[in-house]
Order: C-alpha cells, then sequence, then structure tokens
C-alpha cells in the first residue's frame, strides 16, 4: 500500500490495476488477523500495514465539513440505456445542487432531463454526449476536444464553460474519459484514457481563471497514476470513499468532483437511480 508508485506500469499497466482498488488492500488485514492471531510478533506487525491504510483513506472515515459558504455539485453517468431519465433527473435534482454534471447523454433522453431540470436550472450546456446544468449563468460555454487518436469527430466527450457565482466566475470542465478493458494481450487497457486524460489536463493547465471544478466520469481513481496529469492540477479531489461503480456493488469511485481555488470539503454517495453509476455529490468551498 505504501509503495503502490514503485509498481511499474511498463507491463500491462498493473501499477494503474493495484491503484484502481487500492483500499481493497486493507482486507487483508482481518484476514490476516483472524490467521495469525495465535502470534504476537504477527499481531504487532499488522501495526504496518493498518496505519499505512489508515494513512492513505483514513481522513474518508470522519464526517466532511458541510458547514460554511459553498456551492454543492452532483456528478453522474446517467447511462445511455437509462429507461427512466425523467425518474433519473428528478432524483438529481432533488439534491439541490448549484451544478450538474452528466455523461451519456443521449438525443431521445435529452428532452426529459431538460424538462425536469430546466424550473430550478435555467442554465444549460451541452456538448455531444455530456451536459452541465447550472443555477447560474453561464458564459462561454464550448465543446473540449478531449479525442485520442483514432477516435471520429463524432466522439465528443468533453466541455467547458464559465459560471457565473455570487463570489466570482468559476471555469466548469465536464469530462468523460474513455473506458477501460482487462485482457490479452494488453492487460489493464488504460492508454486510451490516460491520453485523454493528458489532453484534459492541457486544457486546464492553459485555463486563465482561477478556480477551476472539473465534473466527470473520468473512468479512474485519484489514485490511480493514469489520472496524475489532471490531478497535479486539480488537488483538491476529497476522499476515495465512497465508491460510485457498478451500482449493484461499488468497487471503486470513478466519478470525480476535482477543484483549483476550492476545497472539496464533503463528497458523498446519492441514491441508486437506473444507471450503473451511483451519482455523487461533493460540498465545495471556493
Amino acid at each position: 500500500m505504501a509503495g503502490h508508485a514503485l509498481l511499474p506500469n511498463r507491463i500491462g499497466r498493473l501499477g494503474s490495476l493495484l491503484e484502481t482498488f487500492l483500499p481493497w488492500l486493507g482486507a487483508a488485514v482481518p484476514v490476516l488477523l483472524a490467521l495469525l492471531r495465535r502470534s504476537l510478533a504477527a499481531l504487532v506487525a499488522l501495526v504496518l500495514p493498518t496505519t499505512a491504510w489508515l494513512g492513505l483513506f483514513g481522513g474518508a472515515l470522519l464526517p466532511g465539513d458541510g458547514s460554511g459558504a459553498g456551492i454543492t455539485v452532483v456528478q453522474h453517468n446517467v447511462s445511455d440505456t437509462n429507461p427512466d431519465p425523467a425518474g433519473t433527473a428528478g432524483a438529481l435534482a432533488r439534491a439541490r445542487a448549484d451544478l450538474i454534471g452528466m455523461q451519456e447523454l443521449t438525443t431521445p433522453a435529452l428532452s426529459a432531463y431538460a424538462t425536469v431540470l430546466g424550473r430550478d436550472y435555467p442554465y444549460r450546456s451541452v456538448h455531444g454526449t455530456v451536459g452541465l446544468w447550472s443555477r447560474y449563468p453561464l458564459l462561454d460555454d464550448r465543446p473540449l476536444d478531449i479525442r485520442p487518436a483514432g477516435f471520429g469527430p463524432d466522439w465528443n466527450r468533453g466541455l467547458r464553460a464559465t459560471a457565473r457565482m455570487p463570489g466570482g466566475d468559476v471555469a466548469v470542465y465536464v469530462a468523460h474519459l474513455p473506458s477501460v478493458r482487462f485482457g490479452l494481450p494488453d492487460g489493464f487497457g488504460t492508454a486510451r484514457r490516460d491520453e485523454s486524460a493528458r489532453l484534459l489536463a492541457r486544457a486546464i493547465d492553459a485555463e486563465p481563471l482561477a478556480a477551476v471544478i472539473l465534473i466527470g466520469d473520468l473512468n479512474s481513481t485519484v489514485q490511480d497514476r493514469g489520472l496524475a496529469p489532471v490531478s497535479e492540477l486539480l488537488p483538491s479531489t476529497g476522499a476515495a470513499f465512497p465508491f460510485s461503480w457498478p451500482t449493484a456493488s461499488p468497487v471503486a469511485r470513478i466519478d470525480q468532483v476535482m477543484a483549483r481555488s476550492a476545497t472539496v470539503t464533503d463528497l458523498w454517495a446519492l441514491p441508486a437511480t437506473d444507471s450503473d453509476h451511483l451519482p455523487i455529490a461533493a460540498r465545495l468551498s471556493l
């Protein structure tokens, strides 16, 4: 756990694979405790992995600081096969967020989202399959090209807009990075996702506004080194928990709210919709 960054990524991107499920390494501690409970020396040795896990993820066990002025942001991959977009939109509206970012929007479902959310979110930006709904005016909204090499012009999964908040303008990015696959001969296939992450990082690095919020299904945990180009620019990511995918038995949080010149003070999962991802809500202090 403590040395995960030392595992090389050259062969099958094993480093990224380990980092995707890094919190689960802590599950070995109670197993070892049961197996080694008769050995005092072994029990003392278990302090080391326990300390490592708490150092990496213990902060997630503490209650978030939702007090004070700030905004609420919701991130949700709504699924392009969602049979009830109106119900999903209603569930997201009940979170009473200031910003809602969505991925896998389809043309047939867009009208349902627009109708339900339009009552409370008069401002929206939709480009390709990603969208942003806002309580505050959105200016200078445009598509964001994060296509890896070989992807056609119809692959549009990023946008950038300026949200005119009461405290000042904030650059808001909504992104959906390529999915990853696991199999032979490539192992943990993250090459296209990593390339898209680098393109996203390049755009964020050139962003002139100080305050930036990224809302997205990044198909990556914040521990995964493939997301490092982005996370180095947006250091506030919230805790590793809760997990968001898959809905039935979540094993990782690949849905992210990340920020610069802002702090993610709390992060939690919302009730499940008809998507294979759980919605994630975050409280940010600007």
